[in-house]
């Protein structure tokens, strides 16, 4: 075992979570105010793992939906999620069918940016590091969604506390970590119209997939181009 991966792993996963927390308490505070129990919260975020996933699936829960467009809907927001394996699976080809299993589990927003990032610039992807980054981020979730759970009701309305607005926040954030990348601002308009246009004439949480789609379907179309990096190393070497 590599310690220094592991250690790492640990002090990176610890500080990328720090934003994680008023989610987790909100998640928690909102599956009891929808008639959860805290163990039930626990069970949900231990196994679900998904922020905007849990919260639309609590959302529902409390409508009374039927179960199969629950769990639907579910996908809907999370088929992100199967774009993010495929993209980093070049990255864990040295890891085996168990570790990968997972490794894609605990595979959230926040694992998939830390983690392009690392490889990126030229670091392995160790087991170690992986697990590390992913438990320091995991545990505090699961954590602070019971301490939602258990004090919720004197957070009282999130609005008030601007609580609402983290998540779309978070998003952004890190989306705009990805700006130097080549053909970055046409993609993200793509995304962001099809949302919109998704939003108005389908309805949510399907306008999450469909700007995903259109953002997907522009990469595909336009001329790849090296990052600039790769055009610095190669003038470089000229």
């Amino acid at each position: 075992m590599d310690r220094k991966e592991l250690v790492e792993g640990l002090k990176g996963g610890a500080i990328v979570a720090l934003p994680t927390f008023p989610f987790a308490v909100l998640f928690g505070a909102v599956a009891v105010d929808n008639g959860l129990s805290v163990p039930e919260v626990a069970l949900m975020s231990a196994t679900v793992y998904a922020g905007a996933s849990q919260l639309v699936g609590i959302e529902l829960f409390g409508q009374q939906v039927a179960a199969w467009l629950i769990v639907l809907s579910i996908f809907a927001v999370n088929f992100r999620h199967v774009l993010y394996s495929a993209a980093l699976a070049r990255y864990l080809k040295h890891f085996s069918l168990g570790q990968k299993l997972i490794a894609f589990f605990m595979l959230i927003d926040l694992q998939f940016a830390e983690t392009v990032r690392r490889a990126e610039s030229g670091k392995t992807i160790t087991l170690e590091w992986y697990l590390a980054f992913a438990v320091a981020i995991y545990v505090p979730w699961l954590t602070f969604s019971i301490v939602g759970g258990a004090f919720g009701a004197m957070i009282g309305d999130p609005s008030v506390w601007a609580i609402d607005v983290l998540l779309p926040l978070y998003f952004m954030g890190i989306v705009v970590g990805f700006r130097r990348k080549p053909n970055f601002y046409p993609v993200v308009v793509a995304s962001f119209v099809g949302s919109v246009l998704g939003y108005q004439f389908v309805g949510s949480p399907w306008h999450v997939s469909i700007g995903a789609v259109c953002g997907i379907l522009l990469a595909a179309l336009l001329p790849v181009s090296p990052t600039p990096g790769a055009k610095t190393a190669k003038a470089g070497r000229s």
